[in-house]
């Protein structure tokens, strides 16, 4: 099987997936392009579609937040601004802003705890 002709996206599990669509919908700045209420939510971006889903009752034991080392990366403009609206949606990164050879970036949390990075690459 080779995984080259598959298209792929990120799911993301939730016990509370209208505070998570509240949360991407004001990060995105856009509402979901599939929304099914209590149920699922996808986002299309420029790279990527980004879902969102509440598992069965009977299933949300498998999601529980592990401790996962997986990380949301988003790729910013203007790392300042998001860091601003992020604060400004109640979720102010915790950090300070990590100089990289490849660029700036925070750390920060979505609703359900996972892990955010926004990233700012260096100009040129």
């Amino acid at each position: 099987m080779n995984f080259n002709y598959f298209d792929a996206f990120l799911t993301i599990a939730t016990n509370d997936i209208e505070t998570s669509v509240n949360f991407y919908s004001q990060l995105f700045q856009q509402q979901p392009t599939i929304y099914r209420p209590l149920v699922y939510a996808e986002y299309k971006l420029k790279n990527i579609r980004i879902a969102i889903f509440q598992p069965k009752l009977e299933r949300q034991a498998e999601f529980n937040n592990l401790g996962s080392s997986m990380s949301i990366c988003l790729e910013v403009e203007d790392l300042t601004q998001a860091i601003a609206t992020l604060t400004q949606m109640g979720y102010p990164p915790p950090g300070e802003i990590i100089e990289a050879s490849h660029g700036k970036e925070i750390y920060a949390c979505d609703p359900a705890g996972n892990r955010l990075i926004l990233h700012q690459s260096k100009s040129g």
